[in-house]
C-alpha cells in the first residue's frame, strides 16, 4: 500500500502544480459552469416554488458538463509534451498512474463545485448547508472522476477526443447521474440521511465497481 501511495501522491502533486501555474482548467470550468446554470435557470423558468423540483437536475447537468471539460484535460498535457510515455516507461504501476490522475481530477472537480455551489444555491433558491447534499456531491463526483479518467485515457489517443469522451462517458455514468439527482432532490427537500433511501447506496455500489474495474481496464488501454 505504501509503495502505491507514494507514486500516486507524486503524480497528484505534479498535476496540481502544473494546473496552478496555468489556471486554464479551473477558470474555464467555473465560467462554463456559471453559464450552464444561468441558461438552465432562465430556460426552465425557475421560480421559488419550483426550486426543489428543478434545482437538482440543473445542478447535476452543470456538474456533468463541467466534468467533461475537466476530464478532457486529464491526459492532454502529458500526451502533447511526451509526459505520458515517460510515465508508462517509469517503474510505476499502472494502478498508481490511474489513481493519481483520478485523484487529481477529483480534487479539481470538488474545488470547482465548492466554488459554484454557493452561487447555485443563491440563483436556484435552495440551501447548500446540508451534510446529505455534500455527501451526495462527493460520491457522485467520485464516480465522475474514476470513469472520466478511464475514458479520457481512451479518448486522448483519438483525433476527435472532445467528441469521443462525452459519447463514452455519459452512457456508462448514467446510473450515477440519475441516483445523484434523486438523492440531491431529497437532500434539498430537507430529508434525513435515512430518507435518501436506496439512492446513496446505489452510488456507493457503482463507485466501488468503478474503482475496481477502471484501473484494471486502464492497464490494457495504455498498452495499446
Amino acid at each position: 500500500m505504501t509503495g502505491l501511495l507514494g507514486p500516486v501522491m507524486v503524480i497528484v502533486w505534479k498535476d496540481v502544480l502544473l494546473e496552478l501555474r496555468s489556471k486554464d482548467l479551473v477558470v474555464s470550468v467555473i465560467v462554463f459552469g456559471l453559464l450552464v446554470v444561468v441558461v438552465f435557470n432562465f430556460a426552465l423558468n425557475n421560480t421559488p416554488g419550483r426550486s426543489e423540483e428543478l434545482a437538482p437536475g440543473i445542478l447535476w447537468a452543470a456538474f456533468a458538463f463541467a466534468a467533461i471539460l475537466a476530464m478532457n484535460r486529464a491526459f492532454v498535457r502529458d500526451q502533447e509534451q511526451g509526459g505520458l510515455e515517460g510515465l508508462l516507461i517509469s517503474p510505476v504501476s499502472r494502478d498508481a498512474i490511474f489513481l493519481g490522475k483520478a485523484l487529481t481530477s477529483l480534487i479539481f472537480m470538488l474545488l470547482v463545485e465548492g466554488a459554484l455551489l454557493p452561487i447555485y444555491a443563491v440563483m436556484l433558491d435552495f440551501s447548500a448547508l446540508s451534510w446529505n447534499l455534500m455527501l451526495t456531491i462527493f460520491l457522485g463526483t467520485l464516480g465522475f472522476a474514476v470513469v472520466g479518467t478511464l475514458f479520457s485515457a481512451i479518448a486522448v489517443q483519438t483525433r476527435s477526443r472532445e467528441i469521443m469522451l462525452p459519447v463514452l462517458f455519459f452512457p456508462v455514468l448514467l446510473p450515477v447521474i440519475i441516483a445523484s439527482v434523486e438523492a440531491t432532490t431529497r437532500a434539498v427537500g430537507g430529508e434525513t440521511f435515512i430518507g435518501l433511501g436506496r439512492w446513496l447506496p446505489l452510488i456507493v455500489v457503482f463507485d466501488a465497481l468503478f474503482l475496481v474495474i477502471c484501473p484494471w481496464v486502464f492497464a490494457f488501454v495504455v498498452e495499446e
